[in-house]
């Protein structure tokens, strides 16, 4: 790690930006070392990991993650070259190549010495905050001395730029409805679900709501309803719920929908899980309960979402403002060291 003293780090200028994200396979081969990666640690069953595979296998093993990844760090590189500020981009992942600790290495070796991370979750939580800022620890120190110092953006669920970039891609999924059915659709938001004991600990349910009442607000919607999708976790563990599948058969069951419009607010790229999760389970659902199914697209390269980015980085470069809607604020640059607690293991119940 950089061993320069606090004061004389923090007179150095940022010189970078970092896109810390997941990762994904990108071919067949990829897929089961991919996956163990993102399970190590975990008490996820093996035959769970086969079955998340085969998701993978249905689109031969690749992820659309890393193409998307490659796409806006592209975008975010225009935005710089037009607007400012002058700051080398680069991209790390936690689970695929380009792994973190390499591109961290990388930096080092052009001389990078003091970076920006954006890390592409919108919302706290262990897996999609404090993890991310241990993996850039954890790759700081196998780089070693000159390691650039890392700093982390904000999460930025109620920022103004996100929630535009997200009406105005439900609004566009909304417009794919018939006419007549348009003015009051039935609206699912949906999220990665997480262990009950991870959500508890952080304001990943509460900033979901928000993020969810901000757009619904900004579209006079009034029928919609947070769910949650991709759980992971052994049977007896208790995760957020309904999930999406469970949501469409009770709106059918109990108030005879006939079209609901699906919006990934959860996720900022149409990466494997929207796809198979949203595009295949649900869709197939959808099409044994007839009910006709629009799905919004994520935020993904959405210039209010580009531009988003780099006014984040001038809050912390030239002092700009900190934007937010709502009543949550902006949330703080640094967390707090009690922030987002890794989840404590669930065990079985015996008897």
């Amino acid at each position: 790690m950089n061993d320069e003293s606090a004061d004389t780090i923090d007179a150095v200028p940022y010189d970078s930006l970092l896109v810390v994200s997941f990762g994904g396979p990108e071919g067949r081969a990829d897929v089961l070392p991919f996956l163990e990666n993102v399970l190590r640690g975990r008490n996820v069953p093996r035959e769970r990991m086969l079955e998340v595979a085969e998701h993978y296998y249905q689109f031969n093993g690749v992820s659309p993650l890393n193409e998307q990844n490659r796409v806006l760090v592209q975008a975010l590189e225009r935005e710089f070259a037009a607007h400012g500020p002058q700051l080398s981009v680069y991209w790390g992942n936690r689970n695929w190549h380009p792994m973190l600790s390499d591109t961290i290495e990388q930096m080092q070796n052009d001389g990078m010495r003091r970076s920006l991370a954006f890390i592409t979750s919108a919302y706290s939580s262990y897996s999609g905050c404090r993890q991310y800022h241990e993996n850039i620890v954890a790759s700081q120190r196998a780089v070693g001395r000159g390691a650039p110092v890392i700093d982390k953006l904000r999460v930025f669920f109620n920022h103004p730029d996100f929630i535009r970039a997200m009406t105005e891609q439900v609004q566009t999924a909304i417009a794919e409805l018939p006419s007549q059915q348009q003015p009051e659709p039935k609206v699912l938001f949906t999220a990665h679900s997480l262990p009950t004991g991870m959500a508890a600990g952080c304001d990943y349910v509460q900033q979901l709501t928000e993020s969810c009442r901000l757009v619904s607000e900004a579209l006079q919607l009034s029928d919609c309803r947070l769910v949650y999708q991709s759980r992971s976790g052994p049977p007896h563990q208790p995760w957020l719920s309904p999930d999406i599948c469970e949501a469409i058969r009770q709106i059918h069951a109990e108030e005879n929908v006939r079209n609901v419009v699906i919006v990934p607010i959860g996720f900022i790229s149409d990466h494997m899980e929207v796809l198979y999760d949203l595009d295949i389970e649900a869709r197939q659902l959808c099409c044994e309960l007839d009910i006709n199914m629009v799905r919004a697209g994520t935020v993904g390269t959405h210039p209010a979402f580009v531009e988003m980015i780099r006014k984040l980085i001038l809050e912390r470069t030239a002092g700009a403002a900190r934007e937010a809607l709502g009543s949550l604020g902006p949330r703080p640059d640094e967390c707090s060291s009690d922030c987002c607690p890794a989840p404590t293991r669930a065990r079985p119940k015996s008897g």
